[in-house]
């Protein structure tokens, strides 16, 4: 069986396969380590340690963590959270040894690398998990460079702690030219146990967001936008499921009280190594008085672009340069609802910390997050005015109970939800694909792709802010091919009843159902967000090019943000054969049921 799949001989069935894998996961464990004696016998350390490779050894273990105030259960590996920086190089052999110290099954994700996929450490979908006291090895070539990050992928652990840096150096010289380098891992922690946040989500999806409330006191809103929203019973603050206070927000695992300090020195050309590996949390980062130059996305190297901010979605990685002068900066990392903020001060004086700029109001969600563009006024990609002139909100009914009645066919109509001209849920825009259930109370009337939009709240800031548009790749793709198909894919959900999904389909309905890809086919996928919560869209063990205009430069990504009420576009070319998971990145709504399985064929034999 192990030659066969090495040797592309055949196209594995995936239950076969994850069985057969079992014996991987069955290796002998090492002795653990003294750092993770006894359940919940050693406080993890803050920060990570560096492992180089080729043979590098993680081991996953309960913990205590201690962050501020806030202490609760970790889940560690090497006793840190995060995880040590495993740093690899192009051209190499790998070994990646996963030792599993917890009483329950783990897994690690290699987020963004490209390597067989019986290696990629989703369980159920490309190996069966790594058992209790047992060790998992994955071997493979290192065949690209760049930044990126590793996370559990088995229940909830990652927002525990479960997670990591991964630096690969290029195997010739760097594009990039720095003298320094910082990692920038940024994350969340609460004392809370993630099941019981998501029980609480299940019951109220607006338990945990500090902005959400049941007045508009302190926003500058029209009486008629205040009337409009309250008669839909929905919030225009209603950004983030899970924020502040319940989170510290960190980097590298430190909270703002521990005044974590980035040494350097002045005129230095310095490279942040950006990382969201947050569990549901967006950030837009910034250093005032400091400008940075993107020099890379998802690991892939791009054009330098200067920015004064960017926002940065959950499983993204941003490489930046920046040159500061003497003295102290505050790299400021604000949740996206502006709840809260992660920071560090970078100082060539040790000891001085930086000034951090207060948060920021609270972003608002207009009719363009609805779904609802073209009622924007001067077409403006953001949060404009309101036509309220052709809406009439009588009937609105978007009740805090949910969907008033079952839900009808896409031909029948919905006119509980009809608000004048603008439906929340006219489920007949819908396609086909489609699957109405309860678990979608919005429908998209006009989706509009957004790909030079900056992220809610960026839009009318006074400087310069990255966007998807301004993202060219370094090296331009003069074998580019037209697309062999199209496809689109709905991002559905139920915000009330906390129910995820793609086209109206949990991923329990259609575990065994996987979208499938002739190996080699290039495909342009159009994701359009029925939702109105942004979703980074993360595809396993593929790059695909983002459609953003670029032409033969077309940035390739393995994560995408799909704004609310929007579209985005990405060409795939599937040449990694194999079963590779494709989901929302938010940790809850992946968990929820916003995922799916991506088959891509194994070339036939030749002759």
């Amino acid at each position: 069986m192990t030659n066969a799949l090495n040797n592309h001989l055949f196209e594995p069935d995936r239950r076969t396969v994850v069985r057969s894998l079992a014996g991987f996961a069955a290796l002998a464990s090492l002795q653990m380590p003294a750092w993770a004696m006894g359940k919940m016998g050693k406080t993890f350390h803050k920060g990570m340690d560096e492992i180089g490779g080729p043979d590098a050894h993680l081991h996953i273990a309960d913990g205590l963590f201690r962050t501020g105030k806030r202490s609760g259960h970790g889940i560690g590996m090497n006793g840190t959270i995060p995880g040590p920086l495993i740093r690899l190089r192009e051209g190499t052999k790998a070994k990646l040894m996963v030792h599993n110290m917890l009483d329950e099954d783990s897994s690690v994700h290699w987020h963004g690398l490209l390597l067989p996929f019986q290696y990629d450490g989703v369980p159920g979908i490309s190996f069966p998990g790594i058992k209790p006291g047992k060790t998992f090895s994955a071997e493979f070539d290192v065949r690209q460079s760049g930044t990126y990050w590793y996370h559990s992928h088995s229940g909830l652990q990652e927002q525990m702690g479960h997670y990591g840096p991964m630096i690969i150096d290029p195997e010739g010289k760097d594009p990039v030219e720095y003298d320094r380098e910082h990692i920038i891992l940024l994350s969340e922690f609460a004392s809370m146990h993630p099941h019981r946040i998501m029980k609480k989500l299940k019951v109220a999806e607006g338990y945990f967001s500090q902005q959400k409330t049941a007045t508009f006191d302190g926003y500058d809103m029209s009486a008629e936008e205040r009337l409009m929203w309250g008669r839909m019973r929905m919030m225009p603050t209603d950004i983030a499921d899970v924020s502040a206070p319940t989170y510290t927000y960190m980097i590298n695992g430190h909270g703002p009280a521990d005044n974590l300090e980035l040494p350097f020195e002045p005129g230095e050309r310095i490279r942040l190594r950006v990382i969201n590996g947050s569990a549901m949390t967006f950030f837009n980062i910034r250093i005032p008085g400091v400008t940075m130059t993107v020099v890379q996305a998802d690991g892939q190297n791009v054009r330098p672009t200067q920015v004064d901010e960017f926002q940065i979605g959950v499983a993204e990685t941003y490489d930046v340069i920046i040159t500061p002068k003497a003295g102290a900066f505050a790299l400021a990392a604000e949740s996206m609802d502006r709840s809260g903020m992660a920071q560090a001060t970078l100082t060539s004086q040790p000891g001085q910390r930086a000034g951090f700029p207060e948060l920021r109001d609270p972003p608002l969600l207009s009719v363009i997050d609805m779904g609802h563009g073209g009622m924007v006024e001067g077409g403006h990609d953001g949060h404009g005015g309101m036509d309220h002139a052709s809406m009439d909100h009588s009937n609105m009914n978007h009740g805090a109970a949910g969907i008033p009645k079952p839900a009808q066919k896409a031909s029948e109509d919905h006119s509980e939800h009809d608000m004048g001209g603008m439906r929340m849920r006219d489920t007949s825009l819908l396609p086909g694909s489609v699957d109405v259930n309860a678990g979608i109370d919005m429908v998209a009337m006009n989706p509009q792709d957004r790909m030079g939009f900056p992220g809610l709240g960026l839009d009318d800031v006074p400087h310069r802010v990255l966007n998807y548009k301004m993202l060219r790749a370094l090296t331009p793709n003069h074998n580019h091919r037209d697309p062999d198909r199209e496809m689109e894919l709905h991002l559905t959900g139920n915000m009330e009843r906390y129910m995820w999904s793609f086209d109206g389909k949990k991923y329990s309905a259609v575990s065994d159902s996987p979208l499938r890809f002739a190996h080699d086919e290039k495909v342009r996928v159009k994701l359009v967000n029925d939702t109105m919560m942004a979703h980074p869209i993360h595809l396993h063990g593929i790059f695909f090019e983002l459609v953003n205009g670029a032409g033969h430069a077309q940035p390739k990504k393995h994560t995408v943000i799909v704004q609310p009420g929007s579209s985005a576009t990405f060409d795939a070319k599937f040449d990694e054969p194999g079963d590779w998971a494709f989901h929302c990145h938010l940790l809850y709504h992946m968990h929820a049921g916003m995922m799916q399985t991506v088959s891509v064929a194994f070339p036939e034999k030749a002759g």
